[in-house]
């Protein structure tokens, strides 16, 4: 800004260059649309690799043609896409058809011996400060365990949220978050809610009944024991001594398969102290104590009566010493079982009883708490997919078509800055007449005010060209500049099926393959030819000729062909505008691709210019900084012409912007180029020489 003299001196002023860099967007962020075997609901996620796909996803699902077309997006060379997962919303029937739904459950409050619900557990994670639900069965396999082994016993707690795969009798935590030193006091720095739902993947956390107080925590998982009286029971009081072994040595346990005493159960074990001599072997501390607890609980493992493959109940056991001894944080023992049992069993308990068990605070009368060792999440289901028994595909339109206001399904993309190409490749599943040609209909119209492409998939079955032609004059509503459409489908290797061969829609791939090619050649360039090899495709659902080939290309269909050398290629590139007939502008796909990348990287770089002095210094800033971008397309050879005058124009002066449109606050800039199209049909003119006979 202009400085202000006010001593003699030299002054120095800075003065803004006028230069503003148009930087290009991205051409190939993916979004696909479909059922997956979890992932939040209606919410779009960027992932960038097959791994963020699966730990977000969970990978291929074989009821899921969008989860093998994600995988084929990665594989043919793409690197960035967005997913958002739709299921069936649930029907009462008949048929009752079950809703896609997240698992739960609830964490209890310690108060006075009851238990009211205090937090209401959800799978899922919190976006943008608004929970977003991650439903299916997945959810089922999440634990919670609770702890009361903090900093200060009586006023926080730990949570740890583990989620476990079950194969055959053995669990495996695959993954684990762990929050500690949480509260249930709010506008705290470690309040539980804020805290958990601000940092878990896994989980979200809500207030559940009637308010608690600050003191009211979760119940903890596994068994926790009274307060020990500092004054009672043993020789000279807990004040002032230790107890003695013989005054600990009468206790046994039983593991308890569930909340009630069942025929299963086993035990009850005695702990064995016998080889103990006091009181040289008395416990010399509370924390000693613990230690030995914990030994002969562990001992206790090798009973006879306890099966070998449910010994880890005993083996694992964990005893910890809560407290300090304090009247205001008495001494209590908190006891969890091992999880090493073949199978586990998360709603084990250990009961303590015998003649010394009020000693510990173990006793029926005295124990707080005798809880399952972790909390189950349950109530997740995937929903209605696939019906069993005829294979149909029972996920309805609307939830593809989704709700703008709602911004769930197509919408969902909403809360997406950029994607390029659109993918659903389910559509063609829906069974109800017309259902596709409405969902895609819908989602042209979404795409083309997002300036993106979207890839058109056929049904299975239409493997023939007769068929093709038909489906073309049924979709001819399809037919648009943002559209393109790929004929036959592929045979890729299902790993989910012993790699044999499944028919896949090929947007997927298609979808990757421009990926590629953008990352090579730019997005000028048709992505087609013997370098547009489609990866991982193992056969097309039809080996077309050179002469059918012929009879579609006019159409506006792109063929997938299979040559010796070159294998499996894509061998087209126009729009589904591009029929002979309709004559358009936008006939080629990187025709139509280079325009909707120049007009949105322009869209997204003149924002600038909003509400500046509408004059000539604003219009030559204009024309320097629109020119430069596009004089750099014409060295990147994106343009047609030797010369950057036969490339490109860049006009905005007195001509296109009138005094009227300076009145109505109205700049126009015009912006020409002379796009690059394909060579598509290469013609050899071969002909005989003939040469004079010598004489």
């Amino acid at each position: 800004m202009p400085v202000n003299p006010t001593y003699p001196g030299v002054y120095i002023e800075e003065i803004a260059s006028g230069v503003r860099p148009i930087r290009g967007v991205a051409t190939s962020i993916a979004a696909f649309i479909g059922t997956f075997s979890r992932g939040l609901h209606n919410e779009a996620v960027r992932v960038q690799s097959l791994s963020d796909f699966e730990r977000e996803y969970g990978g291929l699902n074989r009821d899921s043609e969008a989860s093998y077309a994600v995988q084929q997006f990665f594989l043919n060379g793409g690197s960035e896409a967005w997913i958002i997962r739709i299921g069936h919303p649930g029907d009462a029937g008949p048929p009752v058809l079950a809703a896609l739904s997240p698992a739960t459950a609830g964490l209890n409050a310690v108060v006075g011996g009851g238990a009211p619900d205090l937090l209401a557990v959800t799978a899922g994670r919190v976006i943008r400060d608004e929970p977003a639900d991650n439903p299916g069965t997945w959810g089922n396999n999440l634990r919670l365990e609770v702890s009361h082994s903090t900093s200060a016993n009586d006023t926080t707690f730990s949570l740890s949220i583990k989620e476990v795969q079950v194969s055959g009798d053995r669990t495996t935590v695959v993954r684990e978050e762990v929050y500690r030193n949480l509260t249930m006091q709010p506008n705290e720095a470690n309040t539980a809610i804020d805290v958990v739902n601000a940092a878990s993947t896994l989980i979200y956390l809500s207030p559940d009944a009637a308010p608690v107080t600050d003191t009211d925590l979760p119940h903890t998982t596994g068994t926790l024991g009274g307060d020990l009286d500092p004054a009672a029971d043993f020789a000279g009081g807990l004040a002032t001594s230790t107890p003695t072994v013989a005054e600990i040595s009468g206790i046994d346990v039983t593991v308890q398969f569930g909340p009630a005493a069942t025929a299963d159960d086993i035990g009850p074990i005695a702990l064995d102290f016998s080889d103990l001599a006091s009181p040289a072997d008395d416990p010399v501390s509370f924390a000693a104590w613990a230690g030995l607890f914990q030994e002969r609980l562990r001992r206790a493992a090798t009973d006879a009566t306890v099966p070998v493959n449910m010994r880890a109940y005993l083996a694992g056991a964990v005893v910890t010493l809560l407290g300090d001894g304090s009247a205001a944080e008495p001494w209590r023992f908190h006891v969890r079982a091992g999880q090493g049992a073949q199978p586990f069993d998360p709603d084990v308990r250990l009961v303590f009883a015998g003649a010394n068990a009020d000693h510990y605070g173990l006793d029926g009368g005295s124990v707080l708490h005798l809880g399952p060792q972790q909390i189950a999440l349950s109530g997740g289901n995937d929903g209605a997919v696939v019906d069993a028994a005829s294979g149909a595909y029972l996920v309805p339109a609307a939830a593809f078509a989704g709700n703008a206001g709602a911004r769930s399904g197509i919408y969902a993309l909403e809360d997406v800055d950029l994607f390029n190409i659109l993918c659903m490749p389910d559509v063609p599943r829906l069974t109800d007449a017309g259902a596709p040609l409405a969902v895609y209909s819908e989602a042209l119209n979404y795409v083309t005010e997002r300036r993106a492409m979207m890839i058109v998939d056929i049904p299975l079955g239409l493997n023939r060209i007769d068929r093709m032609e038909t489906w073309l004059v049924e979709n001819a509503g399809l037919r648009a500049p943002n559209t393109a459409v790929y004929f036959p489908r592929t045979f890729i290797a299902d790993r989910l099926n012993r790699n044999r061969l499944r028919s896949l829609a090929s947007s997927g791939t298609v979808a990757g393959l421009w990926a590629r090619t953008d990352a090579a050649r730019g997005v000028w360039k048709a992505p087609a030819g013997t370098e547009a090899r489609l990866r991982a495709v193992q056969d097309l659902a039809y080996v077309m000729t050179d002469a059918e080939n012929g009879v579609l290309n006019p159409l506006g269909a792109n063929c997938m062909r299979q040559f010796p050398i070159y294998g499996s290629v894509c061998w087209g590139a126009r729009t589904m505008d591009g029929a002979d007939q309709i004559a358009s502008d936008w006939k080629y796909v990187p025709v139509r691709r280079t325009t909707l990348f120049i007009e949105e990287s322009l869209y997204r770089g003149t924002q600038w210019v909003v509400f500046e002095p509408n004059d000539e210094p604003l219009w030559a800033q204009i024309r320097l900084n629109v020119g430069a971008f596009m004089h750099d397309l014409f060295r990147k050879g994106a343009f047609q012409g030797a010369m950057p005058s036969d490339a490109y124009l860049v006009k905005c002066d007195a001509e296109t912007t009138t005094q009227s449109d300076i009145d109505n606050g109205i700049v126009n800039v015009e912006v020409g180029f002379a796009p690059l199209k394909p060579a598509e049909f290469v013609i050899l003119k071969i002909q005989q020489i003939a040469r004079r006979a010598e004489s």
